[in-house]
């Protein structure tokens, strides 16, 4: 069974960090490009940034490029984002997801990825 369970999440003051994981299990993680989503109330889930199945090739929202960084250990099949210099309009539920390709293939559009954990929420406060 297909699972991604993500933590870290939590509540922290404008400026702070956090570290998101993802733990992956049920199929060949190495094997698939990676994501981050994040869905604020009454807004359309996002993409936040993506990395390949070997790790080499990142990529970032706009928005968070410079203070967020996706990595992945694949022989803990586990996926990370570490958001820094973190903003009250971070505020929202994380998710990372599982594409069907290894190379991140448009990466920021929901349809190019089949698995999802149930999300992390990270609240900032200013």
């Amino acid at each position: 069974q297909v699972q991604l369970v993500e933590s870290g999440g939590g509540s922290v003051q404008a400026g702070g960090s956090l570290r998101l994981s993802c733990a992956a299990s049920g199929y060949r993680y190495s094997s698939y490009c990676m994501g981050w989503f994040r869905q604020a109330p009454g807004k359309e889930r996002e993409g936040v940034a993506a990395i390949s199945a070997g790790g080499g090739s990142t990529v970032y929202a706009a928005s968070v490029k410079g203070r967020f960084t996706v990595s992945r250990d694949n022989a803990k099949s586990t996926l990370y984002l570490q958001m820094n210099s973190l903003k009250p309009e971070d505020t929202a539920m994380y998710y990372c997801a599982a594409q069907v390709t290894s190379s991140c293939y448009n990466w920021a559009s929901r349809a190019s990825y089949n698995r999802w954990g149930q999300g992390t929420q990270v609240t900032v406060s200013s």
